[in-house]
């Protein structure tokens, strides 16, 4: 699945009830999820992290949508030459 097309179905599945909810009130759900996997990941839990990335990628394409942005196109736009700042891939940033 395309990053685009992925962002289109969470705005089909969820964009109605999140836009009423806020952005305020869906990034205070988006942080909750982003501690979840903070948690999986210092409990080394395999079993539950790609889920939890999963959960994280859903909310903030929901928030981008809020927003009016396509993540896939800000993704480009800003590392579509490697690193922002130098333009390396790796970066070669001191």
């Amino acid at each position: 699945m395309e990053l685009k097309d992925f962002q289109a179905l969470i705005e089909k599945i969820y964009f109605e009830r999140d836009s009423k909810r806020g952005l305020a009130g869906t990034h205070m759900w988006f942080c909750e999820e982003v501690g979840e996997l903070t948690r999986a990941l210092r409990r080394d839990q395999k079993d539950e992290l790609a889920g939890e990335f999963a959960d994280v990628l859903a909310w903030l394409s929901t928030l981008a949508s809020m927003s009016g942005i396509d993540l896939e196109d800000a993704a480009r736009a800003k590392y579509a030459k490697g690193c922002p700042r130098c333009e390396s891939v790796p970066c070669s940033c001191a």
